[in-house]
């Protein structure tokens, strides 16, 4: 005889099938608790978070370094409303992420007001799928949910599930001990590739003498057939943001990072084909595309809106056709010289390199002396970084050496991300710190998620560069020669905060007070923070240098 077991104890099952061993979010007192306790049966750990926004992120920044689909929960009504900014970032920034809301029965609805909206229209935009799961078979409507997030381009899927269909009782299933690779790699045959077309990419970079990779994210799942194409072209490589790491930025044929702005201009000005693999266009900046080169594309999901045509363009399983490419390219080896890409290398890293400052702490040189405290020790560490100035020295000058070892929005680039995905990288990855570079205005936007990270003892060293301002819109403001006006604030004391929320907290005004801050965060057994005064005075230059 089938047992019976309630819809919430299935989507347990079903999650913990798929490899989830966290859910994240604020619960509400209907389907949510349900939904926990059938979790927590099976070892999936509930971790409390501070606001429902920064579930969904630290659900998808697990997500993207996992390869597991992410789960946030959360209360209907504001607790969905909360969390949709994190629902935008898991469908521009391609996270595939399980969202799971309480809801209102129809019965309900016949009689209540309170809190009620249309939750399934809110995120209808934002989410590929949508169930109340309610139907006749609960678990083929949660594997369409979950195979529908994992295919590109990745994204958020909605469960909206009331108190009653949460405790319906249904016949168990048997296990699905394939699932996780069905979801991990989508089978050819959903993705078939058209060889002709393949083959007409082969032969234009075979024809090439000076091609340039651009990577995008969807080439962080391909790593080891990207590095083999790139040992066989010889060529420059220019990752996106969340490709960075894909090839490690050792790698001397590492050039600088592609955002479709001026930084990259001077490589792209020596080539003769750009090879476009996996790149997504949400990862490109708000301009039009600048670069007079053809171009040819591989990647994993069409997408009917992009800044660039190609010549040829080919969609499907990206790791089958790298490799098909490169097998048929070993005997073109392009143009380049080591020498060419050093100096390309070199001269990016001069005209992002801030002047010198008479206070503070030059950004460049947080994110470089952060980089050697980890050298110095001989460990590697992960970064997250929030959107804002910072950001260029961060992503710029701080190296990564693997695909998901640096976390950014870079799709919905938005504020107040580093920190959750920060506390989530670590606790995927326990062994090796994570360091989260955010702006004071990113921090303020998410400051309660430090007791989460105090909460589970997350190994995060949290890098504030506390200048007092919005200092991205602050640089803009100041480019239209606008009186400075709502776009700064007084200085406020981080390290106080973290020190009351129970982790560390140190302070830094100069270079060396942040490097002895480094040396104390990277001994302490708990979260740390360090507030580093920074001169904002360089980010004009870096802008214009990064984006034109």
């Amino acid at each position: 005889m089938t047992e019976a077991i309630t819809v919430a104890q299935a989507l347990a099952r079903e999650l913990s099938q798929v490899g989830v061993r966290r859910i994240f979010g604020v619960p509400g007192g209907g389907s949510s608790l349900d939904l926990i306790e059938a979790a927590g049966a099976l070892g999936i750990d509930f971790v409390l978070t501070r606001t429902e926004n920064a579930a969904v992120m630290m659900a998808g920044a697990l997500a993207e370094t996992s390869g597991i689909p992410g789960v946030a929960l959360m209360t209907k009504g504001p607790g969905l409303a909360n969390g949709t900014n994190g629902v935008a970032y898991a469908a521009l920034d391609r996270a595939p992420v399980l969202v799971v809301s309480d809801g209102f029965t129809p019965t309900q609805l016949g009689y209540i007001t309170h809190q009620v909206f249309d939750q399934k229209a809110l995120l209808t935009p934002l989410v590929k799928g949508h169930s109340r799961l309610d139907g006749a078979d609960v678990y083929e409507e949660i594997r369409r949910l979950l195979a529908l997030a994992c295919t590109p381009p990745f994204g958020p899927v909605h469960i909206e599930l009331t108190s009653e269909a949460a405790r319906r009782l249904i016949a168990g299933a048997p296990t699905q001990t394939a699932l996780v690779a069905a979801l991990a790699q989508p089978s050819p045959d959903r993705h078939a590739v058209d060889l002709v077309q393949l083959e007409k990419v082969r032969q234009r970079m075979a024809a090439a003498r000076r091609p340039v990779l651009l990577l995008g994210l969807e080439a962080r799942r391909h790593a080891t057939a990207v590095r083999r194409l790139v040992a066989t072209l010889g060529c420059p490589v220019l990752p996106t943001y969340k490709a960075k790491g894909v090839v490690p930025d050792a790698d001397p044929q590492v050039v600088c990072l592609f955002t479709g702005g001026l930084q990259e201009a001077e490589c792209i000005a020596q080539a003769d084909l750009l090879v476009l693999v996996g790149l997504d266009p949400v990862e490109m900046i708000l301009q039009p595309w600048r670069y007079a080169r053809p171009a040819v594309a591989i990647g994993a999901a069409h997408h009917p809106v992009h800044y660039v045509r190609p010549e040829v363009a080919v969609v499907g399983p990206l790791g089958a056709m790298l490799s098909t490419l490169e097998e048929g390219l070993r005997q073109h080896r392009s143009d380049w010289r080591p020498e060419d890409m050093a100096t390309l290398r070199s001269n990016v890293r001069q005209r992002l390199a801030y002047h010198p400052v008479t206070c503070g702490v030059a950004p460049d040189r947080v994110a470089q002396l952060a980089a050697a405290a980890c050298a110095k020790r001989g460990i590697s560490a992960r970064m997250s970084v929030d959107a804002g100035a910072h950001m260029f020295s961060a992503t710029a000058f701080f190296p990564s050496a693997e695909p998901g070892d640096t976390l950014i929005s870079n799709g919905l680039a938005t504020m107040a991300f580093a920190l959750p995905a920060a506390i989530a990288a670590s606790l995927d990855d326990p062994t090796q710190p994570v360091f989260c570079f955010t702006g004071d205005g990113g921090l303020m936007m998410c400051l309660g998620e430090l007791s989460t990270a105090v909460q589970t003892g997350a190994r995060i060293v949290v890098i504030v560069f506390n200048d007092s301002a919005l200092s991205l819109i602050d640089v803009k403001q100041q480019s239209r020669h606008l009186p400075t006006r709502g776009v700064r604030w007084q200085q406020h004391n981080f390290a106080a905060t973290m020190q009351a929320l129970g982790g560390l907290g140190l302070q830094a005004s100069n270079e060396t007070e942040f490097v002895s801050a480094l040396e104390s965060a990277l001994d302490a057994q708990l979260p740390c923070l360090i507030d580093v005064l920074v001169d904002p005075s360089g980010y004009p230059q870096q802008l214009k240098a990064m984006r034109g």
